[in-house]
């Protein structure tokens, strides 16, 4: 949501309406210009969206869906009435892991609808939709929130985090095996796992056994959010913080992280694995340890280096997240979309 916040801070005057999950926190998102509509659950969701996409093509106002996957386009292959005309449908696509079939399908799309723009993170995401015919394939970087910190002293080391979703592919079995070292070795520094489940509100098999393995362990400096955060209570995660990134390098080689960007407006420096997204940016600003493993003793090393070092990787950590944050915006899309219905897909 937290993107779908800062969409609606950068245009505060357009009218909008926000099609989201039934039960995900809403929270200030209504205003006097944006309808909020709790429409998905998540069971029905695909049907739902198939029905829901059905609807806006043939009203008026264009459609973005902030987070879209390939469900988004073959709901529109099969629910389009014709060829959709210039300006009205928006597709932002954080990642795509290309296969035969899946260019195949997206060749056939391109010729079907070349109307439809594509917005894309990262360079390579939007090379496959080039080459697979898409000419408005744009790239625009992965919003920053506008809410800057102010300035302040440095903070001192207040606790290492993990935020967002409980994942496999966020290296939360890796977290687990750090806390257990951390028990082993009778260490005293505080860490902070938000064990939240995916968008779906749902863990897959091995989260659920690394959840089981993390509540059997003692270690007294350890809290677990198993929560859905609030975007304050969020936000406050990362004060002091020290962020931890052992995200996999197959799914994060060129895949943006936006809990990485939230780290670093917050000054809060992160540890991450080499050879991906997030550790080409750490790398570019010093913010803070990049890593070639994910074994326990490797993270509680860079761990105690950034401790022992904090005030200057918090500095640097605030320094790149400001420089970002002048880079990436909703300037781009705010020239596209002038009015109309903002569709956000039930992730």
């Amino acid at each position: 949501m937290a993107l779908v916040r800062s969409l609606c801070e950068t245009m505060p005057a357009v009218r909008k309406t926000l099609w989201v999950g039934r039960g995900l926190a809403q929270e200030s998102l209504a205003s006097d210009t944006t309808r909020v509509c709790s429409y998905f659950f998540r069971r029905l969701r695909k049907l739902q969206l198939f029905a829901l996409y059905r609807r806006l093509l043939r009203e008026s106002g264009p459609i973005l869906s902030t987070t879209a996957l390939r469900i988004d386009l073959l709901a529109l292959y099969w629910m389009a009435p014709g060829v959709i005309p210039p300006g009205k449908v928006f597709l932002y696509f954080h990642w795509l892991r290309p296969t035969p079939r899946k260019r195949a399908f997206l060749e056939r799309f391109a010729r079907r609808q070349p109307n439809v723009v594509i917005f894309t993170t990262t360079p390579s995401v939007q090379a496959v939709f080039r080459v697979c015919g898409f000419h408005n394939a744009v790239l625009m970087p992965y919003p920053v929130t506008s809410e800057t910190p102010a300035a302040a002293p440095a903070p001192t080391f207040r606790h290492v985090l993990f935020a967002g979703a409980a994942r496999r592919d966020k290296g939360f079995d890796h977290v687990v095996s750090l806390v257990e070292f951390m028990a082993q070795q009778s260490a005293t520094i505080p860490i902070s796992v938000q064990a939240s489940p995916d968008h779906y509100e749902k863990y897959d098999a091995p989260t659920r056994a690394d959840l089981v393995r993390l509540a059997g362990l003692s270690y007294k400096w350890l809290t677990v959010r198993p929560e859905t955060l609030t975007h304050a209570d969020y936000a406050a995660l990362f004060s002091g913080g020290i962020c931890l990134q052992p995200y996999s390098r197959e799914e994060f080689s060129d895949r943006v992280s936006g809990v990485t960007l939230d780290a670093l407006i917050a000054g809060a420096p992160v540890i991450t694995l080499s050879r991906t997204w997030i550790a080409r940016l750490v790398e570019r600003f010093d913010a803070g340890i990049v890593v070639e493993d994910a074994s326990p003793p490797t993270l509680l090393k860079a761990i105690q280096h950034v401790i022992d070092n904090y005030t200057v990787y918090h500095l640097h950590a605030r320094a790149a997240g400001l420089a970002e944050q002048k880079e990436r915006g909703w300037k781009q899309l705010s020239e596209y979309l002038n009015h109309g219905s903002a569709i956000e897909s039930p992730r």
